[in-house]
């Protein structure tokens, strides 16, 4: 059975985990959704989102060193800014998970082989090349490229977070952005 209990964040302290851990058993698991009236407002916003994706640096042959700029830059921040770095990229990775955009990606391929891992990585280039291109690829799915890739923008939230902390980081975002998931564009 699930529970729902609406708390203020000023609320929760050791007491009230103790007492939750009485009422609801040891192994019980817990889900903490923070709610604010606008989307991350006072966080992380929207704008530090592309600011952050604007400091790849693309001189660097190494992928992982064009990410590390905005690596850096992130881990300086407060942790719910990494989580919320990572909710946004997987927002913009769920909103171009579409049947169309799916289509311009298949008509550039050579074969008929649909891979649901190069599909994502095209996404993420997309969202790593900038707003601008990202706002015109949702909106004209047709100007989606299959010919770049960029797999390691999913990993700029882990290793910010592993910096700051010194732990793995262990989140599930606001949007599942694998292939297919967005449902209803399929």
């Amino acid at each position: 059975m699930t529970t729902t209990l609406r708390v203020n964040i000023k609320d929760i302290n050791l007491q009230f985990i103790k007492d939750l851990e009485e009422k609801a058993g040891a192994s019980a698991q817990i889900e903490i959704k923070v709610e604010s009236s606008r989307h991350g407002e006072g966080l992380f916003s929207e704008e530090q989102f592309w600011e952050m994706i604007e400091l790849f640096d693309w001189k660097q042959k190494n992928r992982a060193d064009i990410i590390q700029p905005a690596v850096i830059a992130l881990a300086k921040m407060p942790v719910s800014a990494i989580y919320l770095f990572e909710d946004f990229l997987s927002e913009k990775l769920f909103n171009i998970d579409t049947k169309q955009h799916a289509e311009a990606y298949m008509k550039q391929q050579t074969d008929d082989y649909f891979s649901v891992d190069d599909f994502l990585y095209v996404r993420c280039a997309a969202v790593a090349e900038g707003r601008q291109y990202y706002e015109n690829i949702e909106k004209n799915p047709a100007a989606l490229s299959a010919d770049i890739d960029f797999e390691h923008i999913l990993s700029v939230a882990a290793e910010a977070y592993k910096i700051k902390t010194g732990r793995e980081f262990e989140y599930s975002p606001l949007y599942n952005y694998e292939t297919k998931s967005n449902i209803d564009k399929w």
